[in-house]
């Protein structure tokens, strides 16, 4: 979910499911399952980075506590979905 007023007025998303912040929150992963350990393929990966391009957010709240990109989370995003299809292939 995106929060429009959220970090600030500069966005935020609300992650809860697919997409989560990892532990160094600096990145951000992707699973179709975190508590079954079930990974999502790389073009289910390039589509979330295609739905995320076009939105405005620099803050991603993760669903586990203390789990959050506080800032430039559009690039961690990028980032994050440039990592995992490199580690994938």
């Amino acid at each position: 979910m995106r929060w429009t007023d959220g970090a600030d007025g500069k966005g935020a998303l609300l992650a809860g499911d697919i997409l989560q912040v990892t532990m160094d929150r600096a990145y951000v992963s992707f699973m179709y399952s975190y508590p079954n350990m079930i990974p999502v393929n790389a073009s289910t990966v390039r589509r979330i980075g295609e739905i995320l391009e076009p939105l405005d957010f620099d803050r991603i709240y993760g669903a586990f506590w203390g789990r959050v990109v506080a800032t430039d989370a559009k690039d961690a995003a990028r980032k994050s979905v440039a990592r995992y299809i490199k580690a994938i292939s």
